[in-house]
């Protein structure tokens, strides 16, 4: 998987998932623009691509098209988008007939219209270099319901999946991909809950232990590569075996 030349936009990179693959894309040579809301983390990797980092809300357009068009005009071009933004606010995200609304409403902004706007700017670019690829970060809780409901965050993921395949089929013939990875049980700044129960968590996972964000990562770069290059329009569940074993 070569990424010498390249670039990318990682939304969601100020820690976890989107830093790692941010780290892993500027190791294989790709040039990244890191964006999130959080300030810029301390151990973004130097070289051999080089990178940069903006600080902003990506369920705002102007901020996210101004975004774009840095990176276009410092690198010359945009090739990858790696979609990670996303809150999951656990005891404010609930039923769909106790959540506050205000509260509905930030997550879809953050975990699904982030998503739409980064395209948005993105696609445009990405046409002009004859193609792209763009992975869309979404969950297995896609998947399934739950009797301790967050109706705002299973909403938002599931409605990732179908914006994903959309992507792919509208764009299939500018030679940009789209695909969706659902993650299981991760250890992340965002499943915290998940830290010092590693070998809990992981009895119930047929592989038998808890995910990485290095997991997420490789199956990103995956996706984004050439080897990749008659992938479109799927889901890579990335999750240890749990939800066949469902």
């Amino acid at each position: 998987m070569r990424f010498e030349g390249r670039t990318a936009l990682v939304a969601g990179a100020g820690g976890g998932m989107g830093l790692n693959i941010a780290n892993d894309l500027i190791s294989e040579g790709a040039n990244v623009c890191l964006a999130d809301i959080k300030p810029a983390p301390a151990d973004v990797r130097q070289g051999p691509g080089e990178s940069f980092y903006c600080q902003g809300d990506l369920s705002v357009e102007r901020f996210v098209a101004a975004t774009v068009e840095h990176t276009v005009e410092r690198f010359g071009r945009l090739d990858y988008l790696v979609n990670t933004a996303g809150v999951l606010w656990f005891g404010r995200d609930r039923s769909l007939i106790d959540i506050d609304l205000e509260t509905w409403d930030r997550v879809l902004e953050v975990n699904l219209k982030s998503f739409v706007l980064t395209a948005r700017h993105a696609i445009p670019h990405m046409r002009e270099n004859g193609g792209g690829a763009m992975v869309h970060f979404s969950s297995t809780q896609a998947l399934r319901g739950d009797v301790a409901a967050q109706d705002a965050y299973g909403a938002s993921k599931g409605a990732i999946l179908s914006l994903s395949k959309s992507i792919a089929i509208q764009f299939a013939g500018d030679g940009i991909r789209s695909n969706a990875i659902l993650p299981g049980a991760t250890l992340s700044p965002m499943q915290e809950r998940w830290t010092g129960k590693e070998q809990e968590v992981g009895a119930s996972i047929p592989i038998g232990r808890v995910g990485t964000t290095q997991d997420q990562a490789n199956a990103c770069l995956f996706l984004l590569s050439d080897k990749a290059s008659f992938i479109t329009g799927a889901e890579l569940v990335v999750d240890g075996g749990t939800t066949a074993s469902v």
